[in-house]
């Protein structure tokens, strides 16, 4: 076993509650063995734990509620619940942030991540994920829109171009449990590399993640990250990259050169090395795990 996979085993095994995020690239299996919701639930405590639903990112919250309930029930959780927020005043609401301060686990749905942050964003729901997260080690999921919700700056919209074209994607403020991270989901079956680079491409600054379906990036904050599901994880590095994208005209293509990519199939696991190895991993890779398992995301 190398020494990153060491590390990750014995950080499981010691079973500490440092808080995940598990960021799932959508259409995750709720119906044969929910390998994705069967771990967040894992992580959460079990059929135990204390799971709460958040809706608000789709206009069809009770059918949505229902399909979650329903998958929720079938792993064997006991309490699980439906966060309701249709307004700015539901999520200020003592009731929602009374349930989201008392969960093992928090769920996001899917559908639109503008909506999502439009009803919960600086809100004492807001305020109340990240001290769930970062204060009490709780378990943080969202699927598709409520993936992408969960970076600082989220892709608000943007086409699947084939590829990189200056002006095709447009940012919006995310909800921030991560940093320096871009997030953008069902990425190999829509098809949505040229997406990404062109997020990149404007943004150099960022990590871009592409999550495919049916996949989790599930980051233990701190320690380290493992890939669960179907499919991969892509991550786009363009810190170092040579680009006239200042110099073309919107919709022109253009060029990037020196973007680093890694792709990290499901079963990929990765944590800090420990003992003064740092050389466990390739530079790029140990700096890409850092910025996301960072227990300060805004240093």
């Amino acid at each position: 076993m190398t020494v990153h996979l060491r590390a990750f085993a014995q950080a499981i095994a010691m079973g500490e509650r440092n808080g995940h995020l598990v960021i799932i690239g959508g259409a995750e299996d709720r119906i044969y063995g929910k390998k994705i919701l069967a771990r967040f639930t894992e992580l959460a405590g079990g059929s135990q734990a204390d799971i709460v639903v958040i809706t608000a990112a789709s206009g069809l919250s009770d059918q949505m509620w229902e399909v979650y309930r329903q998958a929720f029930g079938e792993l064997g959780v006991i309490n699980v619940s439906h966060v309701e927020i249709s307004s700015r005043a539901d999520a200020n609401s003592e009731r929602t942030v009374g349930m989201l301060s008392r969960a093992d686990g928090i769920f996001m749905t899917g559908g639109d991540q503008k909506r999502l942050l439009a009803l919960i964003g600086g809100t004492e729901a807001d305020r109340a994920l990240h001290a769930a997260f970062r204060q009490r080690g709780a378990i943080i999921g969202g699927t598709s829109a409520g993936a992408s919700a969960m970076s600082g700056q989220m892709l608000a919209s943007g086409a699947a171009v084939p590829q990189p074209e200056k002006g095709a994607v447009s940012m919006a403020a995310g909800l921030g449990l991560l940093q320096h991270i871009l997030i953008d989901q069902h990425f190999s079956e829509r098809h949505r590399l040229g997406r990404l680079l062109t997020a990149v491409a404007q943004n150099p600054c960022l990590h871009g993640v592409g999550i495919d379906e049916d996949t989790a990036l599930v980051i233990e904050r701190g320690v380290g990250i493992e890939v669960v599901g179907e499919g991969a994880v892509t991550v786009v590095d363009g810190r170092h990259m040579h680009s006239n994208l200042a110099h073309i005209a919107d919709r022109e293509n253009p060029e990037m050169i020196d973007v680093r990519l890694h792709v990290l199939p499901a079963g990929s696991r990765y944590a800090l090395p420990t003992g003064g190895r740092a050389d466990a991993l390739p530079a790029s890779m140990l700096d890409f795990l850092r910025k996301v398992i960072n227990p300060h995301p805004h240093a």
